[in-house]
């Protein structure tokens, strides 16, 4: 009788460890797996970073992140407001974001001052001048990124090549915004290599714009104005030009976009590229690659982007070479 009952107790002690490992089984199976969350934030709407975004998501969807379903994506728009990128940042910190992502240098910033997870700028003109790697090639545990160094100097002798008359030319920028200012210097220093004179302009903010553009627009001396890639000036492009087209001076801007405004030409980094390597550079990191074997990855080449209208609105002679390669680029000529 003893042995019944051992032999019994044996067999319920198997039945409920097989019950409750079939349980805990089951649970496990019915436990949705966790997807990551990448935040991204946004410094302001405008179409050079709009197609930074759309390039983002787009690629992202082509690595298998497909937002509501593999991935999750927090998307943010600071709308150029500094406290609205302090606190946005401060929600990716607090939803433990997986990456979180800056459109734009001070949205970058305020993320990497900010969380204390993965960040990723896309893109900063001048990432170590803006306080956000000291190293490009051994950026760190916390950031990297995507630069946007647009080529200056091709940028130069496409402005020649359009105005070969040029003797001074006109620069413009925001004075806070680090990659403008970078890009500012070099114009200067390309400028005054080649024997020009060069007449700077700085603002301050968005509201300064129309009177140091009419203040730029009346000085007579100025053959041409070189815009570069300053997140201010492209989202008020028309307040530029409602200045500078009434004088006849041609505006040649860094950014396809702001061509597309309704600048002159520029040899642009594709805006939504940048947007692609970015995503391209989040799904590495997803996967398992730590920030500091992630270098920032450099955009090398510009496209020739020319706006055909805005040229014969102004009476400029579009260079036959210059159309013909523009022509040959998607998205080269706007009409």
């Amino acid at each position: 009788m003893k042995r019944l009952f051992l032999s019994i107790g044996l067999i319920l002690a198997v039945l409920v460890g097989a019950f409750f490992g079939a349980s805990h089984d089951n649970n496990q199976a019915s436990s949705p797996k966790k997807i990551p969350t990448v935040g991204i934030l946004q410094f302001l709407t405008h179409p050079a970073l709009d197609a930074i975004h759309k390039g983002m998501v787009a690629e992202l969807a082509k690595e298998g992140y497909i937002d509501g379903k593999t991935i999750h994506i927090d998307f943010q728009n600071a709308q150029g407001d500094q406290s609205n990128l302090k606190s946005m940042a401060t929600k990716f910190a607090n939803e433990n974001a997986d990456l979180s992502v800056g459109i734009a240098t001070p949205a970058a910033q305020a993320l990497a001052n900010t969380v204390p997870g993965k960040v990723l700028f896309a893109p900063s003109t001048n990432p170590v001048a803006a306080g956000l790697v000291t190293d490009l090639k051994h950026p760190g545990d916390h950031v990297s990124g995507v630069s946007d160094q647009a080529p200056i100097k091709d940028q130069l002798a496409l402005i020649k090549k359009f105005v070969p008359t040029l003797q001074t030319l006109g620069i413009i920028y925001t004075s806070s915004d680090i990659s403008a200012t970078t890009e500012a210097k070099k114009m200067i220093n390309l400028a005054t290599k080649a024997g020009l004179k060069t007449k700077v302009y700085t603002i301050a903010q968005s509201n300064d714009l129309a009177q140091v553009a009419q203040s730029m627009a009346n000085n007579k001396a100025i053959d041409a104005v070189f815009v570069p890639t300053d997140n201010t000036i492209a989202s008020s492009m028309p307040v530029l030009l409602q200045a500078t087209n009434p004088a006849k001076m041609p505006v040649f801007p860094t950014a396809s976009t702001m061509v597309q405004a309704g600048g002159i030409a520029a040899d642009s980094i594709n805006q939504y590229q940048i947007g692609v390597t970015t995503s391209k550079m989040i799904a590495k990191i997803l996967r398992g690659q730590a920030i500091k074997d992630t270098p920032v990855e450099f955009m090398k080449k510009g496209e020739l982007v020319i706006n055909v209208q805005a040229a014969h609105k102004l009476g400029i002679t579009i260079p036959a070479d210059l159309l013909k390669q523009a022509q040959a680029t998607k998205g080269g000529i706007v009409k």
